[in-house]
């Protein structure tokens, strides 16, 4: 029986990968570059080993930066892109529906936890969790599976009683490796990568029917 629902944050609750990649476009394109989508896509790869941009532009210039002048600029750039993004499609309607099943509600993020909380407060949905595990609270972030044992360990569950949902191949790993059933929503960033081991894949939450979803899963232990 499905008793929890656990989810990453960047790329599913917030897009927030979208405006790291245009602040590093903006950049690119100050210097005569063209950075595309598909340039990103391999430059960072499965995200486990990604190439430092700061270095593929000292390449394609033949000549070192002001490393710290362009993190400022792009930081901020990234910050003011940020503050227009609202909540991705289909995230508020499950969890008002997840709730009213009587499941349990995490997040399982790799980023640092003030990122993480002061984002779900701006957009008011905070509240809605119980349990939210951060880089800070494990020695391995994704695609260890610490993160999602650490959540289902806090809100006293089995792994196979919960469903995770995710953006990116280290999470649907993480989350695989933890045990838990896994659903990929790809975004524009991460749509190149293989997502094969993940139990389902959507282009939205808006497409998983999750009162179906947990009858279907009713005698997974």
């Amino acid at each position: 029986m499905i008793r929890a629902l656990v989810f990453d944050f960047d790329g599913v609750i917030l897009d927030t990968e979208t405006p790291f990649f245009k602040s590093w476009q903006e950049i690119y394109q100050e210097y005569g570059y063209d950075l595309s989508i598909s340039d990103w896509g391999s430059m960072l790869g499965s995200f486990s080993d990604p190439q430092d941009p700061y270095e593929r532009l000292e390449d394609y210039l033949g000549s070192s930066l002001d490393r710290e002048a362009i993190r400022t600029k792009r930081s901020n750039r990234e910050m003011d892109l940020l503050k227009t993004e609202a909540v991705l499609p289909g995230v508020e309607s499950i969890l008002i529906k997840g709730r009213r099943l009587g499941l349990k509600l995490g997040v399982a993020s790799s980023s640092e936890r003030k990122w993480v909380t002061n984002h779900l407060d701006r957009l008011g949905l905070l509240s809605h969790f119980e349990c939210i595990m951060c880089a800070e609270d494990v020695q391995f972030t994704k695609p260890y599976p610490d993160l999602y044992q650490a959540v289902c360990s806090a809100l006293d569950l089995r792994p196979a009683q919960a469903i995770a949902f995710e953006d990116t191949l280290n999470g649907v790993l993480a989350a695989k490796r933890a045990g838990l059933y896994c659903i990929a929503i790809p975004t524009l960033i991460t749509r190149h990568l293989t997502m094969s081991e993940a139990d389902m894949i959507v282009a939205s939450l808006e497409e998983v029917k999750l009162e179906e979803l947990i009858e279907r899963m009713k005698d997974r232990n």
